[in-house]
């Protein structure tokens, strides 16, 4: 059924009948159950939709590619933070698995949950793994949930360095992903995600003085909370020098950063948590978060 719907979405988005803009409205009501204020918004995920049809978006294609934005976190002078890039490539055909070291982490440039993460290469199935690439390559990003912008990157597959995750807080299987939301240019507070899976991971949020909050978020089938609070992280000044001034010029950004062994690595820049239909945080912190957020 869910194939079904997306392919009438596309089919009608294709026909200028559903534009983004109504694609937006239907998907929040349907995922948050009331009817959306777009233009006159009043919690953060409303103004995170009214920046992405009335605000300046001009540069979230470039910095929401993950290949485009290396070039731009070089330029202003913290390439020191960017994972080891392997190789980038327009079409699965053109992969050189030869270069590829035994272990890597492929993805595609505009996406989200695509990765594949290759610990022995050796094991590596290369032909369902061209095979899952290439449809995601020719898949139609950002149409069904309403995020104009990734419509606007040209697709590609990258590989990059795979991060050794070594030992992490509260015995993590994986490297945390602390999720940093600025708001106006300000850290404001982090999600913390770990031992993430395809419809799981644990969570929590801290505020900037690394006070848990528990109460700030309503755990969906994706998310479950953790029953232990993560230690605050070594680098976590740096982390929030980062974020500062990766946001500094934008009324909404969550900037995704890893701690490795005292060292800060950048993962990706979102404007668009989840097309701005968040409802894996409480009604009243969406509204609170909301309010500090200027237009």
């Amino acid at each position: 059924m869910k194939k079904i719907i997306i392919t009438v979405v596309e089919l009608l988005a294709k026909l200028h009948i559903l534009t983004p803009l109504r694609i937006a409205k239907l998907r929040y009501l349907y995922i948050m159950h009331k009817w959306p204020h777009f233009k006159h918004p009043r919690d953060l995920n409303e103004k995170i939709n009214y920046l992405k049809f009335y605000g300046d978006t001009s540069k979230w294609p470039m910095l929401t590619d993950k290949y485009a934005v290396r070039k731009y976190i070089e330029s202003i002078g913290m390439g020191d933070i960017l994972v080891k890039l392997y190789g980038k490539w327009d079409s699965v055909e053109d992969i050189d698995w030869d270069v590829l070291p035994n272990k890597f982490v492929m993805k595609c440039n505009n996406g989200s949950g695509d990765v594949l993460i290759c610990k022995d290469k050796s094991k590596l199935d290369i032909k369902a793994a061209k095979r899952y690439f290439d449809k995601m390559l020719h898949r139609k990003f950002g149409v069904t949930s309403g995020e104009p912008h990734y419509r606007q990157i040209k697709p590609c597959v990258i590989a990059e360095e795979l991060l050794d995750a070594g030992t992490q807080p509260c015995g993590s299987s994986s490297l945390v992903d602390y999720k940093i939301w600025c708001l106006n240019g300000k850290p404001h507070h982090v999600w913390c995600c770990y031992n993430r899976k395809q419809y799981y991971a644990n969570v929590g949020v801290y505020d900037m003085n690394w006070q848990y909050h528990p109460e700030a978020s309503v755990f969906t089938k994706h998310y479950k909370e953790s029953r232990q609070t993560l230690p605050k992280p070594i680098c976590f000044d740096k982390m929030m020098e980062i974020a500062r001034k990766l946001s500094a010029e934008f009324p909404i950004l969550r900037v995704d950063l890893y701690e490795v062994k005292g060292h800060v690595y950048f993962g990706e820049l979102t404007f668009t948590s989840q097309s701005g239909c968040m409802d894996y945080y409480s009604k009243q912190f969406l509204t609170d978060a909301g309010k500090l957020v200027k237009l």
